[in-house]
């Protein structure tokens, strides 16, 4: 049977056998399918800053999730707060994000704000005690830092909303990776959609700075931090951006980094594709790698991984989960926030894919300013 098959629930996380799990070098996620049993010491209460797509749409994941409680919203506007309050079932409604940070109605907060103003968010929310998810991607790496450091000195968790890194899948990937293809060589991946609606706010500079290359790139970026051995040294990046015409929005670029050994990342990102790709293509010494739809999963909550070893035919390989990434997400923050230990590894894995994020923006940006 496939390790992946019989994936357990997020039950058991108890400090002292996640101090036991991070001692042995388990990841967080590889620590939550093999440690199962009670239950959490308490469901975390959640507060969703923003009432827009994203936040609406990650409700039902609270609600599905084990450890998790959707209990209160806020905006600027009541009237929105209380609305999504109504269609959500949330307790309470806030019209100020700081009013909902101070109060003791939530233990955590979901940021789900434009980028430009996520930092000051993320560590109110900290300095308020409440263990905090930020929506990606984050300003840049400094900011990141003050975020990391705000909920170091508070004692609360974070994590990155990046859903596919939580299912069942990318941990069968990182566990069996080099016994299926050998030292990993290449990491391709394509994240590209059609976006023509110049009014979404990816097309607005002053609240998404980075355009395509925040939203989209961000997951090429993360899929480089997923599929590579880890702790590899960056040696060189190469990125070319493009821009719309109309709002001089970043609606796409491509690229290539270089790291030690060797091993390469090629990306594809942009909001102007026809037809849309999400895929991820891993080459190694002794085979390859398929991870079609890799932000998704399949309608029973499986994930697919196609392996090639050498000359032979390919196979197809199903990861169950009882549930998709985005909800399984929630359940690891619970996790994360009853468990101390386990914090670091997300927060390096948020590190890792925002250097990564930076390094192409502004090299992309050196690009332009050089007319290549």
């Amino acid at each position: 049977m496939n390790a992946a098959t019989h994936e357990p629930t997020r039950r058991g996380f108890l400090q002292v056998a996640a101090v036991g799990a991070v001692s042995a070098g388990l990841s967080p996620g590889a620590f939550a399918r093999q440690i199962s049993g009670t239950t959490l010491p308490r469901t975390l209460r959640w507060g969703v800053v923003g009432t827009g797509s994203i936040a609406n749409s990650m409700a039902g994941a609270i609600k599905g999730a084990q450890g998790a409680e959707l209990a209160a919203v806020s905006s600027r506007r009541m009237e929105s707060a209380q609305a999504y309050a109504e269609r959500h079932g949330a307790a309470h409604a806030f019209d100020s994000w700081a009013k909902m940070a101070d109060s003791n109605k939530v233990d955590a907060i979901y940021v789900a704000t434009p980028t430009s103003v996520r930092e000051e968010i993320c560590i109110a929310a900290a300095r308020g005690g409440k263990h905090v998810l930020g929506e990606k991607p984050l300003a840049s790496l400094a900011s990141v830092d003050r975020i990391l450091r705000a909920c170091r000195e508070n004692d609360v968790a974070f994590m990155d909303g990046t859903h596919f890194a939580h299912h069942p899948r990318t941990a069968e990937l990182q566990a069996r990776r080099d016994g299926w293809i050998g030292a990993t060589t290449l990491v391709d991946s394509s994240c590209a959609f059609n976006l023509q609606d110049r009014s979404n706010i990816r097309y607005n500079t002053e609240l998404e700075p980075m355009g395509a290359i925040g939203d989209a790139g961000w997951y090429n970026m993360r899929a480089a931090v997923e599929c590579l051995p880890p702790g590899l040294r960056l040696k060189s990046v190469h990125s070319v951006l493009r821009r719309d015409k109309e709002t001089g929005a970043a609606i796409g670029g491509a690229g290539e980094l270089r790291f030690e050994g060797g091993v390469r990342s090629t990306w594809n990102c942009g909001f102007d594709a026809q037809p849309s790709t999400m895929h991820v293509h891993i080459e190694g010494a002794g085979g390859e790698i398929e991870m079609p739809g890799f932000l998704f999963q399949e309608r029973d909550n499986s994930g697919r991984l196609v392996v090639k070893h050498g000359d032979a035919e390919p196979t197809t390989l199903r990861i169950a989960s009882d549930k998709p990434g985005s909800v399984l997400m929630f359940e690891d923050m619970a996790a994360a926030a009853a468990a101390p230990p386990l914090r670091a590894d997300w927060a390096n894995r948020t590190r890792r894919t925002q250097a990564l994020l930076d390094a192409i923006w502004h090299v992309g940006l050196a690009a332009e300013a050089n007319g290549k």
